[in-house]
């Protein structure tokens, strides 16, 4: 059996055995969400969770000051940056600002796969974002939003985390970049839809997470999932021509892009600009 069929045999079994190493939410991340869901809540309480963790008290600022959110008048605290994001969307956001603290490793090479992995994330949510905030500007009833669309885009490709984990477990084996990059390209939907429903996430993170490359999972109307497969589109890593001009056309009769050539519309680069801004 090769190294490469050997890593695979390993991990389908494992996914198969229900053995597979999972990775958890951040415990910041965890309050969060348990915070959010309490009826009980309110904006202070809130406020002082989230100012528990500096590192994501410094993010939420930052996306609370940034033009993705903000009004002219500059926010100072954290309480009054949750008071400018809302509590319906600060779970998602602030869950997916914590994402990051998840992607480290000390073998080398699998930290260089984490450091591309959450870097391209970035990458296509500020894509994602950016024309999420687009479109909805011409559909206001739609039931898509940007706070989801922020977190569902940041762990659209959770799924290598265990992969990696695995590689790095057995390092002088596995640790090696064609293994890697076959066992990521066949498993990483199963298991990032396996992470998604341990983490209890609702069905719109799974279907992302799962079908997000699988081109034959194709919606009726505008999903999570277009938003972000457009994210792979304008970052390069859908490479095949023909398939993204299809895609492309496929987003025009959608409603989701207004002309094929929408992407390199200068109104749509400014508002990439400061999502950026607000979430890199």
């Amino acid at each position: 059996m090769s190294t490469e069929n050997a890593l695979l045999t390993i991990l389908v079994e494992k996914i198969s055995n229900d053995t597979l190493t999972l990775p958890t939410l951040p415990e910041v991340a965890v309050k969060i969400r348990r915070a959010a869901d309490d009826p009980k809540i309110n904006l202070g309480r809130m406020a002082d969770v989230i100012a528990n963790d500096p590192a994501l008290s410094a993010r939420m600022m930052r996306v609370a000051n940034s033009p993705m959110v903000a009004r002219q008048i500059k926010v100072e605290t954290i309480n009054q940056a949750v008071t400018r994001i809302g509590l319906r969307q600060i779970k998602n956001i602030a869950t997916a600002m914590a994402m990051e603290q998840l992607f480290v490793s000390k073998n080398a090479l699998i930290k260089n796969y984490l450091d591309k992995a959450w870097q391209k994330a970035v990458e296509i949510s500020t894509v994602a974002i950016a024309l999420m905030q687009m479109y909805l500007k011409d559909n206001k009833h739609s039931s898509l939003n940007v706070d989801t669309i922020t977190l569902a885009a940041l762990v659209h490709n959770i799924g290598v985390l265990p992969i990696l984990t695995e590689a790095e477990r057995h390092e002088d084996v596995f640790a090696n970049p064609k293994f890697l990059g076959v066992a990521i390209q066949k498993l990483a939907g199963r298991i990032g839809s396996s992470i998604m429903k341990a983490w209890d996430f609702t069905e719109e993170f799974i279907e992302v997470a799962e079908k997000w490359n699988d081109f034959r999972f194709q919606t009726e109307e505008p999903s999570y999932v277009d938003f972000v497969r457009i994210g792979a589109i304008y970052t390069g890593i859908l490479k095949n021509d023909e398939q993204k001009d299809k895609l492309i056309k496929s987003y025009v009769d959608k409603g989701i892009l207004p002309s094929a050539d929408y992407l390199e519309n200068d109104e749509f680069i400014e508002v990439l600009a400061e999502v950026k801004a607000a979430i890199s």
